[in-house]
């Protein structure tokens, strides 16, 4: 069995090695050939600002590589793939939080690069070479001279140009599924809220909507994506807005209108599902499938991260019993943070989850966060039992809930014939 060793980046950009020290992850745990994979397709490498390496070395003392050297590296996985550990490091005192990336520890062996994760879904669809860059400014050109009033698509053509979104991108190359935000405001205050903060020390790395698209908008966009493209998703609630829910009416209207032109394609949501009487609406109204995001099965977890406003975690349950009952292919989108998520407490929580609400599916999803952010926030960790790791946590998943599929993305599923639960 090969040692994982220890790597550091160069204030100019140059990895390099230490191979004579182990490799270790968050809390220096030493890292194990079993641990890791090769770096996949699609990966970026970067520099941990003000975090200096670490490592231990074969006396077994722990070593700190020295910030006039350079600084800690990690991986930022492609999507389809979920982290398993985070990087080791020590930070340099009274400095700036993280950006908001999904770190992950990395290492050398025999010469090559490897990561903590594992593959959870097919990535065919949402690998980077799929998003050509010079075809997508074209069609973003053409999209916005063919629709100059639509502020959906102007909105949509800066999360595509500006952030790489690949829901907003799909919007321009009329394919898979694409992204219609719809909501500026939001009844939920999460810790790692990419689009609106409001800790003075914390950035967000996205601006928020700032407009309310009309129905008439919502539907010029949408109806010939369903109508046209391939495996052909249609949706709601995306990483630049807020709580689709709170534009609950506009988003049923522009439901019905779509139907009444075309039973073509899938209409999603993704949303908190804090309102089970707004959502029965909108599965009245003729939606397919929900994705509902949360960090936890657990109520004091899920209220650590969400800091919802006039909600409860019984309120979402009950908008995921409400979807299963009207024939819904109903997910969760499961931000996934090593050390909590595969907790004794945690898992058995979100086994009682999938249960209770009939889940079809659980969407794993790298939480992009400063752990120095996050922990502290969260409730204390020894409430929660042992820590499982990420591949024993997926393990018991499948094992348990044979009928609940595991990945990373929103399938493209018709809407079944309503049962009773």
């Amino acid at each position: 069995m090969a040692t994982p060793y220890l790597l550091y980046v160069t204030p100019e950009g140059e990895i390099l090695e230490e191979p004579r020290v182990q490799a270790l992850s968050f809390g220096d745990r030493p890292l194990k050939e079993s641990d890791l994979i090769p770096l996949p397709d699609g990966v970026t490498l970067s520099m941990m600002p003000d975090r200096m390496a670490v490592g231990l070395k074969r006396s077994g003392v722990r070593y700190v590589v020295p910030q006039s050297r350079g600084w800690a590296v990690a991986a930022l996985l492609p999507i389809g793939y979920t982290r398993t550990l985070l990087p080791a490091y020590e930070k340099v005192p009274d400095t700036e939080p993280l950006p908001f990336f999904g770190y992950s520890a990395v290492a050398g062996m025999n010469g090559k690069l490897y990561v903590a994760a594992v593959k959870t879904d097919e990535v065919r669809k949402w690998h980077p070479r799929a998003f050509n860059r010079q075809k997508l400014e074209r069609l973003v050109h053409e999209k916005q001279e063919a629709y100059p009033q639509n502020r959906i698509i102007g909105q949509h053509a800066h999360c595509a140009l500006d952030y790489s979104c690949p829901t907003a991108s799909n919007l321009f190359f009329e394919r898979w599924e694409m992204a219609i935000a719809v909501s500026p405001g939001c009844n939920a205050r999460c810790v790692g809220c990419i689009s609106k903060q409001e800790e003075e020390e914390l950035i967000s790395p996205q601006d928020r909507l700032t407009f309310i698209p009309t129905v008439d908008e919502i539907v010029e966009v949408a109806l010939p994506h369903l109508e046209k493209a391939e495996d052909s998703i249609v949706s709601f609630g995306q990483g630049c807005e807020g709580e689709p829910l709170l534009q609950w009416p506009r988003i049923s209207k522009a439901i019905k209108a779509l139907r009444q032109k075309t039973d073509r394609g899938i209409i999603n949501i993704n949303t908190n599902g804090s309102n089970p009487r707004w959502l029965q609406h909108l599965y009245d109204a003729g939606l397919d499938t929900i994705r509902v995001s949360t960090i936890s099965g657990h109520p004091e977890t899920y209220n650590a991260y969400y800091r919802p406003l006039g909600y409860t975690f019984d309120d979402v349950k009950e908008s995921l019993r409400r979807a299963s009952a009207a024939g819904l292919y109903s997910s969760i989108n499961l931000l996934s943070f090593p050390g909590l998520i595969d907790r004794e407490r945690e898992v058995e929580a979100l086994l009682e989850l999938a249960r209770d609400t009939n889940l079809r599916l659980i969407q794993l999803r790298n939480l992009n966060i400063d752990p120095e952010v996050f922990l502290p926030r969260m409730p204390d960790f020894k409430t929660m039992g042992k820590a499982l790791g990420m591949k024993k946590l997926i393990q018991i998943l499948k094992q348990e809930l044979p009928d609940v599929e595991i990945g990373n993305f929103t399938r493209p599923v018709p809407r079944a014939l309503p049962t009773t639960l």
